[in-house]
Parts: C-alpha cells; sequence; structure tokens
C-alpha cells in the first residue's frame, strides 16, 4: 500500500492527526493549509495548566504539528489551497500557492519584515514548529489586489529572505484519496451589539487565546493594562434563532471557564463574571473542576443585551436579573466573547468538486464520492478531542478503502 496518496485539505488537528494516523498503514499524504501556519485555530490557544493540567488539548495540537513536520512520509503545504479537484482513475488535483514567499532556510526569524508592514500583512507564527515563524496573509497584503508593488517587508529582511512572483505557483498533482478536514470559520461578532470593532477592549475568545499564549497576560488593548474586572459572555454567535445558528459550538464553556481560571490563578486579584445560559459540560474531569470554578469566578445567569463605552473609559455591560428581569448595568475593564462555530466559508467550490452535500445548518455532510471522507470541525462542532477521535475514524475508513 505504499504506492498510495491521500490529499488532506486543511492542516488543523483533525488533518494533521489524520495524516499521522495514515502513516501507521503506510499510507503517505499531502496536507494543503491555506493560511502560512498549520496547526488551525487549536495551534493558537494558550496552556491553560494551573497547579495541574486541566486538559485544554492545546499540547495536543503543538505535538501533532511537530510530528508531521518531522515525519519523511507527509508532505505539509502551507500558504496553498486547491484550485479544482477532478476524479478520473485517481482525483488530478491543482494546487495554487501564495505569490508571496518566505525561504525557511534563510529566513532567522528576526521579525523585520512584522514590524515594518504597515499593512499587518506579515504574521507571526504561534508554535516553535511554525518554520519560517513569520508568514505573509495573501488577503491582507497589497499586492495581492494588483495595484500595489510594494517591497516594504523584502526590504526590510536583512537575510534576503522573501521573493514576490508575478503570479501564484500552480501546482499539479494526484491521489488516491482524499479527506476534507477545512474546520470551521469563528463567528464574526461585527453586528452584534456588544461593540466589537467599536471598543478597542472587547475582544473574542480566540484573541484573548492568542494574548495568553504570546504575552501571557490577560491585557487591556486600549492602554496594555492588567484589568481589574473581565466578563466573559456566552453564546456569541451559536444558540440563536434569529441567525438559524440553533447548534451549541460546545467548547465555549470549557473554553471560557478554562481562561477564566487560568487569569485567576495568575491574577488572583482580577475579578472574572461569566455570563451564561446554561454551562455544557466538557471534558472527563467536569464534575471534579467544575465546583473549583464555582468558587473561583462569579457566574450570572443572563445574556447581557449590549455593551456601552462607561464614563471612565470602562464599558458598561447591560443585562436582565435572573428572576426579576430587572435591568443592570455593570461595569468592565475588558469584555470576553465566547464567539461560536460556524461552517467553513469559502469552501463551497471544493464541496461541490468532491460530491459533498451540506444540510441545512451549513456544516458538511457525507460525500457521494466512495474516495472521499471528512474529519473534525468540518462536519459540525467538536472539540480538540473529538476531533482527534473523528480524524482517527476517517483514516481507518480511507485505509480500509485503499486496500479495496
Amino acid at each position: 500500500m505504499t504506492e498510495k496518496r491521500v490529499l488532506i485539505i486543511g492542516g488543523g488537528v483533525a488533518g494533521l492527526t489524520t495524516a499521522l494516523e495514515l502513516t501507521r498503514f503506510g499510507i503517505e499524504s499531502d496536507i494543503v493549509e491555506k493560511s502560512p501556519f498549520a496547526g488551525g485555530h487549536g495551534i493558537q490557544f494558550a496552556c491553560k495548566a494551573t497547579d495541574r493540567c486541566v486538559k485544554c488539548g492545546a499540547c495536543v495540537v503543538e505535538e501533532k504539528l511537530r510530528d508531521v513536520c518531522a515525519h519523511p512520509g507527509i508532505r505539509l503545504l502551507a500558504a496553498t489551497e486547491v484550485m479544482s479537484i477532478e476524479k478520473k482513475s485517481r482525483f488530478s488535483v491543482t494546487l495554487r500557492r501564495s505569490p508571496v514567499s518566505i525561504d525557511p532556510a534563510a529566513c532567522n526569524d528576526c521579525g523585520a519584515c512584522f514590524t515594518a508592514c504597515p499593512e499587518g500583512a506579515v504574521q507571526q507564527g504561534f508554535s516553535a514548529a511554525h518554520n519560517p515563524f513569520y508568514g505573509a496573509m495573501e488577503d491582507r497584503c497589497s499586492r495581492s489586489s494588483g495595484g500595489s508593488s510594494c517591497t516594504i517587508c523584502r526590504d526590510a529582511c536583512p537575510q534576503q529572505a522573501i521573493s514576490f512572483s508575478p503570479e501564484p505557483a500552480v501546482e499539479e498533482t494526484a491521489a488516491d484519496a482524499v479527506i476534507a478536514a477545512y474546520g470551521f470559520t469563528p463567528f464574526a461578532p461585527i453586528d452584534k451589539p456588544y461593540g466589537y470593532g467599536m471598543f478597542d477592549d472587547v475582544v473574542t475568545n480566540l484573541e484573548l487565546e492568542r494574548m495568553l499564549r504570546r504575552k501571557g497576560l490577560p491585557l487591556r488593548p486600549s492602554n496594555n493594562a492588567l484589568p481589574e474586572k473581565i466578563a466573559f459572555i456566552q453564546c456569541v454567535g451559536s444558540r440563536d434563532a434569529k441567525r438559524g445558528h440553533l447548534w451549541c459550538s460546545k467548547i465555549c464553556c470549557g473554553s471560557a471557564l478554562r481562561l477564566a481560571g487560568l487569569i485567576r490563578h495568575r491574577h488572583p486579584q482580577i475579578e472574572a463574571t461569566v455570563f451564561y445560559i446554561d454551562i455544557q459540560t466538557f471534558g472527563k474531569d467536569f464534575d471534579t473542576v467544575y465546583p473549583k470554578y464555582q468558587e473561583d469566578l462569579r457566574f450570572v445567569r443572563a445574556i447581557p443585551a449590549d455593551v456601552l463605552a462607561a464614563d471612565d473609559g470602562g464599558l458598561k455591560v447591560v443585562y436582565a436579573a435572573d428572576g426579576t428581569h430587572e435591568s443592570r448595568e455593570e461595569e468592565f475593564d475588558l469584555v470576553s466573547l465566547s464567539v461560536g462555530i460556524t461552517p467553513c466559508t469559502g469552501a463551497e467550490k471544493t464541496l461541490s468538486a468532491l460530491g459533498i452535500d451540506q444540510p441545512e445548518n451549513g456544516f458538511s455532510g457525507a460525500s457521494r464520492d466512495p474516495g472521499v471522507f471528512l474529519a473534525g470541525a468540518a462536519t459540525g462542532p467538536m472539540s480538540i478531542a473529538e476531533s482527534v477521535a473523528d480524524a482517527g475514524r476517517a483514516a481507518i475508513e480511507a485505509a480500509a478503502y485503499l486496500a479495496q
């Protein structure tokens, strides 16, 4: 079976796990990841261990990425996307690579390009396995629009590691099976009444994760100071009948409580309040850890109606008191929005080419092609642990198909 090869679309934890599991059967694979950094959303998560591991899964993603990068039977193609795919005797695939590239052999991770770029198109990685540690986001680069000849990042690089191609690089390849593991898109809370995009100190839970991973501190973006009071608002963009998002995103409660618990462990003076509909169970140790969170955190059973500017530069959270429904206002220094998991955007063309059905909720259903398999949150909300387990199932099914 060593001659068989699988194309994996998506380099998040599901895609990484699937590739590693396939190697157990002697099957090699190509992982195609459209962003410059593999690892998906999970590689951006901070470790939330306090006096003990809280099983947040962040280290699992780190380990999978490291193992994939070291395995000779797995080719990881970052900043690459599927242009077209067609089933013949095998799958014929056209891949497109970004025209802006940083040579990992030449780059010394000095960050000069990151500092110099005025568009914010150069981004930092999150893991030591990200090589190079900096990557260009094509959709943010002014060159991608065709109307700019900007060379600021290249000129700033002392190693001459950055190059521009007049056209994206195109590669033709083939695969015997395809595993779609393209994950999810976080809900964008721009038009929710919480002031996101209007107030600097309203952030998403993913932004707070990145802040803690990089800086180790939950700093207010407005002034780089530690907050005294943080509000965690749950179910932003999920369990929302007005939007047709009737599903629970499953990861938000665990993520918010672990984040709040970590912050309180490091900075006991910070008050953390969780606004919620109900707390969903998470992890096998939920029954033992939840009572500890109830002691350390304040819980308010209400979903706020609005977030407004306070006179002193803080934020006013407006909500209805549980039981009395009396309108209340309370001030916080930082507000974290637990944004929901929504179907992956931009995958419609690939879904159609692979014969993958889409149910009414927008997530991916089963494929009509026996050589196409799905893994992870592409099919619906999943935690890291669930995505790993589902990826193992997809790898076994793909291996059985290829053995026929």
